[in-house]
C-alpha cells in the first residue's frame, strides 16, 4: 500500500512523455500478448499463482522501476565513456603543454616534440 501511495504521489513529477508513453514497447508478438492475457483471466489453481494474484497491482511499479534501472545503467555507462574520455583529453592537453614550456625555455635546443 505504501508503494502504491508514493507511485502516485510520483505522477505529477512525471514529465509530460513518461505521461503519455511510460514504458518500452512491448517485444511480444501479437499472438503471444494475446496467450499472456489469456493465462493472466485464468482462475488460478496454485498457491503460488494465488498468492501472486494479490500483487498485481505492482505490475505498473515493476515496470516503471526496471525502466529506471536500464536507464541507470545506460547513464553509468555513459558516465564512464565520458569520464575516459576526459582523462585521455587532460592527458593530451598536459603534453601539449609541456612541449610549449619546453619550446620557450630552450628554443635552440633540439628536444623531441
Amino acid at each position: 500500500q505504501r508503494i502504491l501511495r508514493l507511485a502516485e504521489m510520483c505522477r505529477r513529477l512525471e514529465t509530460q512523455e513518461e505521461k503519455v508513453l511510460p514504458f518500452y514497447p512491448s517485444s511480444l508478438t501479437e499472438q503471444e500478448q494475446q496467450k499472456a492475457l489469456r493465462i493472466l483471466e485464468e482462475m488460478p489453481n496454485e498457491p503460488l499463482a494465488e498468492a501472486m494474484q494479490d500483487y498485481v497491482g505492482l505490475e505498473r511499479f515493476w515496470q516503471r522501476f526496471n525502466k529506471a534501472k536500464l536507464e541507470e545503467k545506460a547513464l553509468e555507462q555513459a558516465r564512464a565513456t565520458l569520464a575516459s574520455r576526459n582523462q585521455e583529453l587532460c592527458r593530451l592537453l598536459q603534453e601539449y603543454l609541456a612541449g610549449a614550456s619546453i619550446n620557450q625555455k630552450v628554443p635552440n635546443d633540439y628536444h623531441p616534440l
